[in-house]
């Protein structure tokens, strides 16, 4: 049994694609609640990286049963990808630590948006005009769902605004790299350069709370609430690479928004959190500019004549 490669005889169709992408996002809030529950406890740069630490361990043993191939890939492009997941999940536990995860999830939703300027500009995907006042028409939104609660939230407001930048410059990366390996292999690297980087950064801040060179690993942390982030982020994150190696980027970037569909169940029945009437109508503004560009992109696709 073999991961399948890029390549290969039997090429991936786009419909799957889609589908892979509606189950991984359905699965994403489950794991962003559970960061948000350990935000009492735990400093966000160090729950992203125990996530990413045992989501390596994860991936180690599906490496070791699959063997794809690790070598060879565009190594910028991998080391891009592993600074930008570790940027995403850091940004993006430190939002849940101030706001709801409805509120976090509404302003991150301005990266498919985001994506589809990255997408022209790096990947030659094609884009009018009428896409980038789509853009522009979303970003007016995320200042909506911003604004009312700035006092509030102060200027970590602006940390799912980088979360969602991080997270579109990963999806590039994910499209560069499965060009050359599989999805596992691709993940294996994100992961275990996003786990360095945190490591890293945590020794140099003294940040670690559940790890130390003298007592070793605190008997009493939350390591199966960890674990089982670990195993839902290694999920989650290889149905994303598979997704985006099967379809294009452009196309896959309206489904995202079914994120808030679980972010704002789960923020309710956890936390008794409830999106306001600004939330509601900013992720309005922001999700109307989303649909109008893959209203776009299904248009251009069935103008282009069909290639030889």
């Amino acid at each position: 049994m073999s991961v399948s490669v890029p390549g290969t005889k039997s090429e991936p169709s786009v419909q799957s694609g889609m589908i892979i992408m509606v189950i991984a996002l359905l699965l994403v809030p489950v794991g962003d609640t559970l960061s948000k529950l350990l935000t009492g406890t735990l400093h966000p740069f160090e729950i992203a990286f125990w996530r990413y630490a045992l989501q390596s361990v994860v991936l180690v043993g599906a490496v070791v049963l699959f063997r794809p191939k690790l070598l060879g890939g565009p190594w910028g492009w991998l080391v891009l990808g592993g600074i930008s997941s570790a940027g995403t999940l850091a940004a993006l536990i430190g939002a849940f630590v101030t706001m709801p995860i409805a509120t976090a999830i509404a302003i991150f939703f301005v990266e498919p948006l985001i994506l589809t300027v990255l997408s022209a500009l790096i990947l030659g995907e094609k884009t009018g005009w009428r896409r980038y006042v789509a853009v522009l028409v979303g970003l007016v939104g995320a200042v909506i769902v911003i604004r009312p609660g700035w006092d509030l939230f102060g200027w970590r407001a602006l940390l799912p605004l980088a979360a969602a930048l991080s997270f579109a410059v990963n999806a590039i990366c994910m499209r560069k790299a499965s060009r050359n390996l599989s999805s596992l292999a691709v993940q294996f690297w994100f992961t275990t350069i996003a786990a360095v980087l945190l490591g890293v950064v945590l020794a140099t801040m003294g940040g670690f709370s559940l790890f130390s060179l003298k007592s070793g690993f605190a008997a009493d942390g939350p390591w199966l609430m960890l674990s089982i982030m670990g195993a839902l982020s290694a999920l989650t994150f290889f149905l994303f690479s598979e997704a985006f190696r099967r379809t294009p980027a452009g196309t896959l970037a309206p489904f995202q928004y079914l994120e808030i569909v679980g972010a704002t169940a789960l923020g309710y029945f956890v936390f008794g959190d409830f999106p306001d009437v600004w939330t509601w109508v900013g992720t309005a503004v922001i999700l109307a500019s989303g649909l109008y560009v893959f209203h776009r992109e299904r248009r251009t696709q069935k103008l282009e004549p069909p290639r030889a």
